[in-house]
């Protein structure tokens, strides 16, 4: 039996960690971890197995790019894909310059296109 790929998402609104968990929670292969506060994600990533991070940008601890910036320094092969309601081309190419993989607006125009997204990164077919 092959082993379920992890993947963090964070975010400060807990609606959209619910409907991206269930979304994403239907494939067999994916194991998904929600959670809203950023310190506590990047101890997981500095504990945990996980192939991917989603992360929010805008939050009120701790804002995204931040988190980006000290997940790369802990796990410079995660990918890491921003989520943005700000789709700002600068916020955006600062993000990529630090690391990130890609990115998605939110709101989601279409879930399964994030999905599409998470599984290409990851290399699920």
């Amino acid at each position: 039996m092959s082993q379920k790929t992890k993947i963090l998402i964070l975010d400060d609104e807990k609606d959209i960690l619910n409907v991206i968990e269930r979304f994403l929670n239907r494939r067999a292969m994916i194991d998904v971890v929600t959670i809203t506060n950023p310190i506590e994600a990047i101890e997981l990533i500095r504990h945990g197995d996980f192939k991917m991070l989603l992360t929010d940008i805008m939050m009120p601890e701790m804002n995204g790019v931040e988190v980006l910036k000290e997940v790369i320094k802990i796990r410079p092969d995660i990918k890491v894909i921003m989520m943005t309601a700000y789709s700002t081309i600068d916020k955006i190419l600062e993000c990529e310059k630090i690391g990130a993989t890609d990115y998605v607006t939110k709101p989601f125009i279409s879930l399964k296109d994030v999905e599409s997204k998470i599984l290409d990164h990851l290399g699920i077919a």
